[in-house]
């Protein structure tokens, strides 16, 4: 059995508009994200190159691009297009998102996690 890696990125904030209230999506307004990744290391863990892994930094940018650069009603909609990009790195089997919003209106601070995998 090959080992698999459970590598996390924690507090990725990011500014977006996303919102169901069209007042919300009018501005840019912070949504921190929390990515846990399982993925096949393998490689890496002889190589000792980034080339074999999972590029943080790589993830991170990407995370940030998409929330900067689309719009969505819903978290769940937002997140399930982060998990699209994500997962499009074959050595990915399975992930975990959790998106939140710290300065929604109403009080409440809304979070929203989605888990995807390979079939």
């Amino acid at each position: 059995m090959r080992p698999v890696a459970q590598i996390a990125l924690r507090g990725i904030r990011a500014y977006g508009r996303h919102g169901a209230d069209e007042g919300e999506r009018l501005h840019p307004q912070p949504i921190d994200v929390d990515v846990e990744l399982e993925a096949d290391v393998d490689a890496a863990r002889s190589s000792d190159a980034l080339a074999d892994t999972i590029d943080y930094a790589a993830v991170r940018a990407r995370v940030v691009e998409i929330v900067a650069h689309s719009s969505f009603q819903l978290l769940e909609r937002l997140a399930d297009a982060i998990v699209q990009e994500v997962m499009h790195d074959e050595r990915v089997h399975r992930i975990r998102i959790t998106l939140t919003k710290p300065l929604a209106p109403g009080g409440a601070t809304p979070a929203v996690t989605l888990t995807a995998g390979r079939t």
